[in-house]
């Protein structure tokens, strides 16, 4: 949606976690670059940013899965916990929010907020928790191992809104990978899609268009005039 609400209610932020709150999406990457070929699954950091960011992990081994060869039996699990540890600890240790967050954060103070992400609720809590983002948000935090339901199923934005007390046309989707903001488009929700790579990714119709989160608080002022 992209036609702005008459009301002086603030609107619903819905906020992804990785890429759009805090840079992981690059640790992410060299995580699993590193971990899928010790598997037997070929696949590189550059992969993850140009084809699978965003995307639900087990739906990236079952891809690879179906292009190279099939896990032994029973490796999944100690995959994924693998790839998990690894990825906390990085986070943990390295992890920083998207430039200019924090202030557009502290600007949007008086909208209600969640977290609504792809990845289980203890990785959007280690990346809250890393950052220093949490008040932010609270316990306001959507998972889709949760609810068991992944983007770009607009279900999950749609159970979040609900969960909030919002209707959908209330709420404003923020995120930055294809899955997301296509999910936030489905649901019915004005979504604002943050284009870290203008150059190489366009922005879907009916979407707003961004390239940094400064750009966040004005764009979301013009949805709510």
């Amino acid at each position: 949606m992209n036609s702005a609400l008459n009301t002086t209610t603030p609107l619903c932020l819905l906020f992804d976690c990785d890429g759009t709150l805090v840079d992981s999406e690059i640790l992410l990457a060299e995580v699993m670059g590193d971990i899928l070929p010790e598997f037997g699954l070929p696949f590189s950091a550059r992969q993850y940013m140009d084809e699978f960011r965003g995307v639900r992990f087990q739906t990236i081994v079952q891809t690879l899965e179906k292009r190279f060869q099939a896990l032994a039996e029973d490796a999944f699990p100690q995959l994924e916990a693998g790839m998990r540890a690894r990825m906390e600890a990085r986070m943990r240790a390295e992890l920083v929010t998207i430039p200019g967050m924090t202030a557009a954060l502290e600007e949007l103070s008086s909208h209600p907020k969640a977290v609504v992400s792809n990845g289980p609720e203890r990785k959007i809590r280690c990346a809250l928790e890393s950052t220093e983002l949490g008040h932010h948000f609270a316990d306001r935090l959507f998972s889709a191992y949760t609810l068991n339901v992944w983007k770009p199923d607009p279900e999950l934005y749609r159970k979040a809104a609900a969960a909030m007390g919002y209707a959908p046309q209330a709420c404003v989707v923020i995120d930055d990978a294809a899955v997301g903001v296509e999910a936030g488009l489905a649901a019915g929700m004005h979504v604002i899609h943050l284009n870290h790579f203008p150059n190489e990714e366009v922005t879907p119709k009916g979407a707003i268009g961004i390239h940094h989160a400064s750009e966040l608080p004005t764009a979301i002022a013009r949805l709510n005039a």
